[in-house]
């Protein structure tokens, strides 16, 4: 049988690349992480690390156990939360991944309300992209994954459960008076993530051109500032939007360019206490009734005469809430 301590030592070399950066994220000395190695291929019969210059390596057999090792570690340590949870929520930890715009906006004000209903419980939150934050879901570092996806975006993987929040629209972002996605078709445009950048692409493509992408950042501060220098032209959404808006931008709405935002679980129902806790203080906080109370505002921007972006999209009960990836 595998010891779990040697496999946590193989998952950390694994993740940072180095024994020195191993043993300082284990509190280890450097030749005990080395000593768990050794033990660990004497156990498996394999040979796992290499030497490589100054450093070392993982061999195909240590690649492929330090996959199953960070699979294991993080479904012991989501047990170990959620047998802590079961004690009236007294207690224990629920761990959240979210994309940033998320952050910016809706997380914070749940987070608030899980404190102030399970004062015992600790949240944690991680920033990510939707693909790692179900890479981390589905490894057991996080118990919920906050994403979004578009119409065309490639389904989620088997075992995903997608409970919907809202939806939220498009605006194409200019410096200057703003016209449809076909007015900028010879303009330079800034894109932003993978998912987003793919879906900007997908979008020009149905209006009939490709886009010059000159330049791409994930960063909305970044993005809007170049906007506003007249560098480009971008895509952003709502949230983005919410979360920082640039004095010297315009925005329009874009037709057909809603993303879906979900919180994703991962494994059979019924959920954790913890998870589920979590999962009822996102749902009141993207309600309709809760979105309209935080906008407080008569849905308009005031500055360019372009609809306003509202407050966090919008939430409709038939967009796949309780939704199974496939």
């Amino acid at each position: 049988m595998l010891d779990i301590v040697r496999l946590r030592v193989l998952a950390s070399v694994s993740r940072h690349g180095s024994v020195t950066a191993a043993a300082r994220e284990l509190h280890y000395s450097q030749p005990s992480v080395s000593h768990h190695l050794a033990k660990l291929e004497a156990e498996t019969g394999a040979k796992l690390i290499q030497r490589a210059g100054r450093g070392i390596r993982l061999t195909e057999a240590g690649r492929l156990l330090a996959e199953r090792a960070t699979e294991i570690i993080g479904r012991l340590d989501s047990a170990s939360a959620e047998l802590s949870a079961h004690v009236g929520l007294r207690a224990g930890r629920v761990r959240l991944a979210a994309f940033p715009s998320a952050l910016g906006t809706f997380v914070p004000e749940a987070a608030a309300v899980l404190a102030e209903g399970h004062p015992g419980l600790e949240l944690r939150l991680t920033e990510t992209e939707p693909p790692d934050a179900l890479r981390m879901l589905k490894a057991g570092y996080v118990d919920v994954a906050v994403i979004f996806r578009y119409d065309d975006t490639a389904p989620e993987a088997d075992g995903i459960r997608l409970l919907h929040l809202l939806d939220d629209p498009s605006y194409l972002v200019t410096s200057g008076s703003v016209g449809d996605l076909t007015s900028y078709r010879d303009s330079r445009w800034i894109g932003g993530c993978d998912r987003c950048r793919t879906h900007l692409l997908e979008l020009c493509a149905r209006a009939g051109f490709e886009p010059e992408i000159a330049f791409t950042t994930d960063d909305i501060v970044a993005v809007q500032a170049l906007v506003a220098a007249g560098i480009g032209v971008s895509a952003l959404p709502g949230l983005a939007l919410h979360a920082h808006r640039h004095p010297r931008i315009s925005m329009t709405e874009l037709p057909g360019s809603t993303r879906h935002v979900y919180a994703a679980t991962y494994g059979e129902p019924p959920d954790p206490p913890a998870t589920t806790a979590l999962l009822t203080a996102l749902t009141s906080v993207t309600s309709p009734r809760a979105t309209d109370d935080a906008d407080g505002t008569d849905g308009t921007d005031g500055t360019d005469g372009t609809d306003g972006t509202g407050a966090y999209g919008e939430r409709t009960s038939d967009a796949g809430a309780g939704r199974r990836a496939r």
